[in-house]
C-alpha cells in the first residue's frame, strides 16, 4: 500500500478518489476504506486519531510504539487498545467481503466508538503502593534487626570473640548480599506481582521448584514470627523478674506472653497493610533512638554498680582478650554460632515478600534490599566491636568483689587490673553478669537502659509483624497458582489490597504452635535451613538464567554475576548441612517430594521460565552435534510421519503408532489444511487443542499442521520440512481409504500420488486399515484431510464422514475440557497370546521385521507370538526355513516361528479374479474412448487413473499374486491379532493409480485383524555386525 505524506495538522482523505469500503453499514458507516486507508465515519484517518501519523509522518493504518501493545493490564479508568494484525496490513481489503475489526478493545464486546456514559465503568480506588525506602529498605531493616540483634549477639561475641563474629557477620551478609544481588537482577527481568520470593523464583525456574520453596519459606516465615515474639516474651518475663513478678513460671510465662502478642500482632496485620506500615515506622525510629543510647552508653564512664557487672567501658586489654575464642556449653563451636546468628541476616526478603503492594517493583526491590544489608551488616560489626571492647566475659555484679590487696596475686580475669576480683564466681562458674552470662548485655552498657529494652521489643515486634505479613502473602500466591490440592482455601484476598485474612489465620496458629516451645535457641536452627534453602534456589535461579542464554533474560539490574550466584547456592547448600545435617535432610527431602508431586501432576502453566529456555538449549545442542555423526544401522529408529489429519479423528492411528514410537523414536501427526492462508486455516492448522489432545491421550507425539491448496501439495510440504536435522521422519504412514469406489478418481490419483511421492524421497511407506475403519465421527468437521479415509456410506463427491449423533462430539477442545472419556481402539488393550503375522515376502531393507520386533517389545504385546511366513518352493520348504531362521536369528529379533508358503504362486480362484475385474472395471478404458479421437497421451495426461488393456495385462503377474495372498491371509491368519504385509510397488506411469489402488484393496480387504502395509526404502535397517 502506497503511503501518502500526511499534512502536519490534518489527515489526507482520498475518498474523493476511491469508492468507500464500509465495514459497518448498518447506521451509518462507523469505519471507512478508500482504497489505500481505513478512516472513521467523520473522515478522520484511524491512524491520525492513533498518533501515528505524528510518530511516522504518514497517514496509514500502521501505528507507532504503545505501552498498551505490551501491557497485559488496562490503566484504569482507560480501554487498551491492541495493534492492527498482519492479516489487516497486509491483505487486499476490496477481495474480502468482511474484513476484521481495526482495532480490538480488550476489555468491552462493543466496536469501537460505541460506547455511552451509563455504561463507562467507575475506576477502582488506588491500593495502597509503597515506594523503596518504606516499603523495602526500613520493612528489611527491621526483619534483620530482630532478637538476635539485642539478646544474643552480645553472647555469640563472648562465645566466638570478636574475630570470629565478624566473620559470622559477613559471612551471613556474603551470603545475603549474593542474595541480594540475585533477587535484584530477577526482579528487575520483567514486572514483578504480589507473591514475592516465590512469584520470583517459581517466574524463573518453574512451577516445580518454585511451588516447594514457596510452601517452605511461608512456613520458614511463619516459624519467625515465634522466634522473634519469643524473643520479646523473654525480655517481658527478665524484667518481671527483676520486679519479683511472676504469672506462673518462667517458661510458662514466656508462652502466656508470646500467644498474647502473636495475637495482639494479628489484629494490626487484619488493620491493612497502611497500619502495618504506621507500625513498622514508629518501631525503625524507637530501634535508632536505641542505638544511639547504646552508643553513648558506651562512651559514659562507667559507674561501680556497672563495674561490678563486668563493664569498663572502652579498654585495649578487654578489646584484645574478647577477640578470640571463648566456647562454652554444647553450643560452643562455630557452627553452632552461626546457626543462631543466622536467621538475624534473613530478613533480606521482606520487602520482596510484599511486591504486590510496591509502587515500583523493580526499582525498589534492589535499592531497597542492598541498602538494607549494607547498614545493617555496618550496625552488626559496630556492635560486636563495640561491646567486645567494654564488657568482660565474667561477672558477678556484686558490689563487695572489689579486689582486696592480699588477693591480688589469685586473681582471675581482667577485671583484676581494674580492681575487681570475680575469681569465686568464674572458678564455680556461678557468675550472673557479663558478656557470656547475660542475654541483657546491651542494657547494662547503654546510657538508659528502658530505651533497650524499648529497642529490643521494636526490633522483635517488627521483625514478627514483617513475618507475619510476609508469610501470607507468599502463601497467597501460590494458592491463587493452583499447584497444590486443597491449599486453595487459602488464596482468597479481601479489600482492595487483595488482604489474605485467611492466610493470616493460619500463620497464626502456626506461630502459636512454635510459641509454645518459648526456646529461642531451639527455634532459631530450625528455620536456619529453611531460608538458607530458599536463599540457595534464589541464586541458583539467576545462575540458571543467566546460562541458559535466554533472550528473555535482560535484567536491569548490571551488578551482578552468575558465577557469583552459583557459589551463593553452593554455599548456602553445604551450610545447611554443616548446621543441622538433619534438618538438611528434612528440607531437602520436602522440596524433592514436592518436586515430584509438581512433575507428576503437571500444572497447565507457562510462565517462560529458564527451565524452559534449559530445555530448549539442550535440546538444540544435541539436535545439533547429531550432524556431527553420521547415521548407522545399528542406531536405526523408524521415525514416523502420521497422516492424521486432527489427530483426534483418527484415534486408532495415533495410538498404534504411538505404541512403537513411544520412548524410541519420533512421531510426528501430520495435518493438510485445503485452502488460502488466512487467520482461521492457519489458526485452524496450528491450533494447540491437537497437542493438548496427544497429551491428555499420553501419546508422545509433536503435531504439525500446514496450510495448502490441495492434500498432496501440503503431504509434499510436510515430507520435505518435517523435523529438524537429523531427527526428521523416514517412515509414512497413513490409513487406508476406503472409500475409494465412491469418491472422485482424482481423490484416488491424489492418494496414490502421496505414496509415490514418499517413495520418490527415499521414505519408508506403511498403510494401516481396519475392518471397521480408522475415522471417527466428529461435529463440524469441516477442514478433515481428505483422501485419507471416509466412510463407505459417505457420498461419491466428498471426503467428510456424515455428521455423528447431537450428542456425541470428538473435538479436540471438547475432549480436553469435557469430563466424557476419550474414545478406546483396539490398541490401547491386552492382546493376549494371540499371534502377530508377518508376511516377508519381498526384502525392504527390513523394515517389514523390525516394526514387528517395536510392538512385541511392549507390555501389551509381550505375550503375541509372531509368526513370519515367506514365500517358497515345495521342493525346498524344510532348506528354505533353515535359511530365513538362521538370517532371521543373526539378527536377534527372537523370532522362532518360520513357516514357509510353497502355494504361494498358485493360480487364484476364478470367482476371486472375477471379483478383482469388477473392481476395476469402471475405471477401465472403454471402446468408445479407443475410438475416439482423443489420443492415449492426451487420455493418460487428463484421466492418469484410467486403465488400459495393454497395462492390464503388462500387470497380470502381479494382480494375480494379489489376490492369491489375500486367499493365504484368510486362511493363515484369521484370528491374528495385527498382520503386517510388505506392501507391493506400482511403478511410475506404467501402474495407474487406479489399479494401484485396487490391488491394495485386493490384498488387504474382508480380514477382521488390522493389516499394515509395509514397505521400506530398500535401504538397510537391520544388521547382524557390531560395528
Amino acid at each position: 500500500m502506497e503511503e501518502v505524506p500526511a499534512a502536519p495538522n490534518e489527515g489526507i482523505s482520498l475518498s474523493a478518489l476511491r469508492s468507500q469500503f464500509s465495514v459497518n453499514g448498518e447506521e451509518g458507516p462507523k469505519y471507512g476504506f478508500d482504497g489505500s486507508r481505513y478512516h472513521y465515519g467523520d473522515g478522520t484517518s484511524v491512524a491520525s486519531r492513533n498518533s501515528s501519523q505524528i510518530l511516522t509522518g504518514y497517514d496509514t493504518l500502521d501505528v507507532g510504539p504503545n505501552y498498551d501493545f505490551y501491557a497485559n493490564t488496562n490503566a484504569l479508568g482507560r480501554v487498551r487498545r491492541s495493534r492492527p494484525s498482519l492479516f489487516q496490513l497486509h491483505s487486499n481489503i476490496e477481495e474480502d467481503s468482511c474484513p476484521p475489526p481495526l482495532y480490538e478493545e480488550t476489555n468491552t464486546g462493543r466496536a469501537p466508538g460505541d460506547s455511552s456514559e451509563d455504561d463507562v465503568e467507575e475506576p477502582q480506588s488506588e491500593p495502597t503502593r509503597f515506594g523503596w525506602v518504606k516499603g523495602v529498605m526500613i520493612r528489611c531493616m527491621l526483619n534483620i534487626w530482630g532478637v538476635i540483634l539485642y539478646l544474643r549477639l552480645p553472647w555469640i561475641t563472648a562465645q566466638a570473640g570478636i574475630g570470629l563474629t565478624w566473620v559470622i557477620i559477613l559471612l551471613s551478609s556474603c551470603i545475603t548480599g549474593i542474595t541480594g544481588l540475585s533477587t535484584s537482577a530477577i526482579a528487575t527481568n520483567g514486572r514483578v506481582k504480589g507473591g514475592g520470593t516465590y512469584f520470583l523464583i517459581s517466574r524463573s525456574l518453574g512451577p516445580e521448584l518454585g511451588g516447594s520453596i514457596g510452601l517452605i519459606f511461608a512456613f520458614a516465615n511463619a516459624v519467625a514470627v515465634a522466634m522473634h515474639t519469643v524473643g520479646f516474651a523473654e525480655t517481658v518475663q527478665a524484667l518481671m523478674q527483676e520486679s519479683g513478678a511472676s504469672i506462673v513460671d518462667p517458661i510458662n510465662d514466656i508462652r502466656i506472653i508470646g500467644v498474647i502478642t502473636v495475637t495482639c500482632l494479628l489484629a494490626i496485620s487484619l488493620a491493612g497493610m497502611e497500619w502495618e506500615a504506621k507500625a513498622q515506622v514508629l518501631f525503625f525510629i524507637v530501634i535508632l533512638v536505641s542505638f544511639a543510647n547504646y552508643i553513648v552508653g558506651t562512651i559514659i564512664p562507667a559507674t561501680p554498680q556497672k563495674q561490678a557487672k563486668g563493664f569498663f567501658s572502652y579498654q585495649a586489654d578487654i578489646f584484645a582478650e574478647n577477640f578470640v575464642p571463648s566456647w562454652r556449653g554444647p553450643e560452643g563451636n562455630f557452627f553452632g554460632m552461626f546457626s543462631i546468628f543466622f536467621p538475624s541476616a534473613t530478613g533480606i526478603l521482606a520487602g520482596a515478600n510484599i511486591s504486590g503492594d510496591l509502587k515500583d517493583p523493580t526499582v525498589a526491590i534492589p535499592r531497597g534490599t542492598l541498602m538494607a544489608i549494607f547498614w545493617t551488616t555496618l550496625s552488626y560489626l559496630i556492635i560486636a566491636a563495640t561491646i567486645g571492647a567494654c564488657l568482660v566475659r565474667d561477672a558477678s555484679g556484686i558490689m563487695n568483689d572489689t579486689l582486696a590487696m592480699s588477693s591480688a596475686d589469685s586473681c582471675q580475669g581482667l577485671a583484676c587490673q581494674y580492681g575487681w576480683d570475680f575469681t569465686d564466681c568464674i572458678t564455680n562458674r556461678t557468675c550472673t553478669y557479663g558478656l557470656s552470662n547475660q542475654y541483657q548485655s546491651m542494657s547494662l552498657v547503654s546510657g538508659f537502659a528502658p530505651l533497650i529494652t524499648a529497642g529490643i521489643f521494636g526490633a522483635t515486634l517488627s521483625s514478627a509483624l514483617a513475618c507475619l505479613v510476609s508469610a501470607p502473602k507468599v502463601f497467597q500466591c501460590l494458592c491463587k497458582d493452583n499447584l497444590y490440592p486443597v491449599i486453595g482455601f487459602f488464596g482468597k484476598g479481601n479489600g482492595k489490597n487483595d488482604e489474605p485474612i485467611r492466610g493470616y489465620v493460619l500463620a497464626y496458629i502456626i506461630a502459636v504452635c512454635f510459641v509454645l516451645i518459648a526456646e529461642l535457641n531451639t527455634i532459631a536452627p530450625i528455620i536456619s535451613n529453611f531460608f538458607l534453602c530458599s536463599y540457595a534456589l534464589i541464586n541458583f535461579s539467576c545462575f540458571h538464567a543467566s546460562i541458559t542464554n535466554s533472550p528473555g533474560w535482560r535484567p536491569s539490574f548490571r551488578f551482578y554475576s552468575k558465577w557469583m550466584s552459583l557459589l551463593g547456592a553452593v554455599v548456602s547448600v553445604i551450610i545447611m548441612f554443616l548446621l543441622t545435617w538433619w534438618a538438611a535432610l528434612i528440607a531437602i527431602g520436602i522440596v524433592i517430594f514436592l518436586l515430584g508431586y509438581v512433575l507428576y501432576k503437571r500444572p497447565s502453566v507457562n510462565w517462560g521460565s529458564s527451565v524452559q529456555a534449559g530445555s530448549y538449549n539442550m535440546a538444540l545442542s544435541y539436535c545439533v552435534s547429531l550432524n556431527q555423526v553420521d547415521d548407522h544401522i545399528k542406531n536405526y529408529r523408524p521415525q514416523c510421519l502420521v497422516l492424521t489429519g486432527p489427530p483426534s479423528c483418527r484415534p486408532a492411528l495415533v495410538d498404534f503408532v504411538g505404541t512403537f514410537t513411544k520412548n524410541l523414536s519420533l512421531m510426528i501427526c501430520g495435518n493438510v489444511v485445503t485452502g488460502g492462508p488466512s487467520p482461521a486455516t492457519l489458526d485452524t492448522a496450528s491450533s494447540n487443542s491437537h497437542v493438548t489432545w496427544l497429551n491428555k491421550r499420553q501419546i508422545k507425539s509433536f503435531y504439525h499442521g500446514v496450510v495448502a491448496n490441495d492434500l498432496r501439495t501440503g503431504v509434499k510440504m510436510l515430507l520435505q520440512g518435517a523435523g529438524l536435522g537429523r531427527i526428521r521422519p523416514n517412515v509414512l504412514l497413513t490409513g487406508f481409504k476406503r472409500d475409494w469406489r465412491k469418491d472422485k478418481p482424482s481423490c484416488i490419483d491424489n492418494y496414490i500420488g502421496i505414496l509415490h511421492d514418499a517413495f520418490d524421497l527415499q521414505y519408508g511407506v506403511c498403510v494401516l486399515r481396519m475392518r471397521e475403519g480408522l475415522d471417527v465421527f466428529r461435529q463440524a468437521q469441516t477442514h478433515v484431510n481428505p483422501g485419507f479415509e471416509a466412510s463407505p456410506e459417505s457420498g461419491v463427491n466428498t471426503c467428510v464422514p456424515p455428521a455423528p449423533p447431537a450428542n456425541f462430539s470428538l473435538d479436540p477442545d471438547a475432549m480436553v475440557t469435557e469430563p466424557q472419556p476419550q474414545p478406546s481402539t483396539v490398541f490401547q488393550s491386552q492382546q493376549g497370546k494371540k499371534t502377530i503375522d508377518v508376511y516377508w515376502l519381498f526384502d525392504d531393507g527390513g523394515l517389514t521385521l523390525l516394526l514387528p520386533y517395536l510392538l512385541t517389545r511392549k507390555k501389551r504385546w509381550a505375550r503375541c507370538k509372531v509368526r513370519v511366513f515367506v514365500g517358497g518352493d515345495i521342493q525346498r520348504k524344510e532348506e528354505q526355513r533353515k535359511e530365513v531362521m538362521d538370517l532371521i536369528s543373526k539378527f536377534r529379533l527372537g523370532f522362532h516361528d518360520v513357516e514357509v508358503l510353497p502355494d504361494i504362486n498358485a493360480r487364484p480362484q476364478p470367482e476371486h479374479v472375477r471379483r478383482f475385474e469388477d473392481l476395476i472395471g469402471p475405471y477401465r478404458i472403454n471402446t468408445a474412448q479407443k475410438d475416439g479421437h482423443v489420443t492415449a497421451e492426451q487420455l493418460n495426461q487428463d484421466c492418469p487413473w484410467m486403465v488400459s488393456d495393454e497395462e492390464i495385462e503388462t500387470n497380470k503377474p502381479k494382480t494375480l499374486r494379489q489376490i492369491r495372498l489375500n486367499e493365504v491371509l484368510q486362511d493363515y491368519s484369521r484370528d491374528a491379532a495385527i498382520i503386517f504385509v510388505t506392501m507391493p510397488v506400482g511403478r511410475r506411469g506404467q501402474c495407474p493409480s487406479a489399479l494401484y489402488m485396487a490391488w491394495l484393496e485386493t490384498l488387504s480387504r474382508d480380514l477382521r485383524p488390522p493389516v499394515l502395509l509395509v514397505r521400506g526404502n530398500q535401504e538397510n535397517v537391520l544388521t547382524f555386525y557390531c560395528q
